[in-house]
């Protein structure tokens, strides 16, 4: 068995799930289920497909098998899983210190993550799933893989649980030592980044430079030359319930009634959808002006970081950087309009509860900033982040897994960056009535991992 860190508590999987699977016997659900011509053609071939898994098959299934792709069946189980907490360090010298604590000062980067293993499997493959800030080792994907057989890592990074100066091309580093660790030290030979939400884009981003690297600087000119970092590329990517970039998804959901960013009480009451002055379905007219304004914001606020850090710079004292807030950032009308993009989201509600309250709130995305992380994160002309443009770079085989009842993700996101993927093997699937988390949805989690699992083995990189 592979081992990693020193710290390990283990935790029985039964109180998550009920250890055995079941076996798919009804023809029609296995209609439902499997035999869609567009999934068939993208076994074996590897060409491009999109198809939709349907949601009525689970109840009938029966004890103990799952069915894998068109040709057969094979026996599943689920098993009792371990953690084990990871520390990776690698030295960086930083002209100033951008993140609180030991995770990045003192020369160095400490980085903190969490191995998941099943109990008593072995696997030569390692699935990865890293966020720019966030840490998922509690959310209900990467347990379920790992309580049926994976071996998960869920990495944090030096931003972990603070976005506020998250650099995404210094989290690309932090995931290049992640891979680099698995296979030379904990001896995995193949690497599948699983990017779930945020670590969607974030994943492409990673494995276009990989492949193709090409950035020396940051989008405020610091140098962070990627092409002598020697990235690791993986062997598979996965892109689950996610958007094609945080800042597409800021410029979805940005506030464009906010005339005065020191002022957020001075708003234009005609944008302003949480005012009453306008309402759901709207109209085509206030929509194509309500998404240019948001653009306007965006690129005013891009505007004022770009002229601060250039006089920091210029004035030539010790001041590097700066930080600010961002006030109103999730008034995306979708929320509150079934009409735009229809799929199966919940109106007048979204992943983080009330829009309007959350438009407002503490945990609004990119709520804090530095004017670095700014243009790294959240700046639409600036990032290189931004999916659609690094799946266009990617020749490893993809998987993007649509949620219809996403809560988080706008609808198109998904498909646009799948449209804009070059390589060979690609494949869409919507889960139908999925949310962002799956919380309360054993079906579709079941479903969303016995398809990863397929997809997986049939590529010849599930590992076991």
């Amino acid at each position: 068995m592979i081992k990693a860190g020193k710290f390990t508590a283990s935790f029985s999987s039964a109180g998550f799930d009920r250890a055995v699977q079941k076996f798919i016997s009804s023809p029609r659900s296995r209609a439902a289920f499997f035999d869609n011509p567009s999934r068939a053609a993208g076994t074996g071939s590897r060409m491009a497909s999109c198809y939709t898994l349907s949601t009525e098959t689970r109840n009938h299934k029966a004890e103990g098998y799952r069915e894998e792709g068109r040709h057969g069946f094979c026996m599943t189980s689920t098993y009792d899983i371990s953690f084990d907490w990871v520390h990776i360090h690698y030295d960086e010298l930083k002209s100033f210190t951008e993140t609180y604590g030991f995770a990045g000062n003192q020369g160095a980067v400490n980085l903190e993550g969490v191995l998941i293993r099943p109990t008593g499997v072995a696997s030569d493959t390692l699935q990865i799933y890293m966020h720019p800030a966030s840490t998922l080792q509690l959310l209900p994907v990467p347990r379920e893989a790992a309580k049926r057989g994976a071996h998960v890592l869920c990495a944090g990074s030096r931003y972990a649980r603070n976005d506020t100066a998250c650099i995404l091309e210094n989290v690309l580093l932090d995931l290049g030592a992640y891979i680099r660790h698995a296979k030379s030290a904990w001896g995995y030979k193949r690497i599948v980044l699983v990017g779930w939400s945020g670590g969607g884009s974030l994943s492409l981003f990673y494995q276009a430079q990989a492949e193709r690297p090409s950035i020396t600087h940051t989008p405020a000119g610091d140098p962070v030359d990627l092409t002598k970092a020697g990235l690791i590329p993986a062997d598979g990517v996965i892109f689950q319930a996610a958007h094609s970039s945080r800042a597409k998804l800021l410029l979805d959901i940005i506030d464009p009634s906010v005339l005065d960013e020191l002022d957020p009480d001075n708003r234009d009451k005609g944008l302003d959808i949480y005012a009453g002055t306008v309402q759901p379905p709207y109209s085509a007219d206030f929509i194509a002006r309500y998404r240019a304004a948001q653009l306007v914001r965006v690129r005013r606020i891009t505007a004022w970081v770009k002229e601060t850090l250039e006089r920091l710079k210029s004035a030539g004292g010790a001041e590097r950087e700066r930080g600010f807030v961002t006030h109103r950032t999730l008034a995306d009308p979708r929320f509150l309009d079934a009409t735009l993009d229809p799929n199966d989201r919940p109106i007048g509600r979204c992943y983080l509860g009330v829009p309007e309250t959350v438009n407002s709130g503490p945990v609004g995305l990119a709520r804090f900033s530095t004017l670095r992380a700014w243009l790294s994160q959240w700046s639409i002309d600036d990032t290189n982040g931004e999916g659609v443009a690094n799946a266009a770079r990617i020749s490893a085989p993809l998987l993007f897994i649509e949620n219809s009842a996403d809560d988080a993700v706008p609808q198109y996101h998904c498909r646009s960056v799948f449209d804009a993927a070059t390589t060979a093997d690609k494949q869409h699937v919507i889960m139908q009535g999925a949310t962002h988390y799956y919380v309360g949805q054993p079906d579709h989690l079941d479903r969303a991992t016995a398809l990863t699992e397929t997809w997986l083995s049939e590529r010849g990189l599930l590992g076991r």
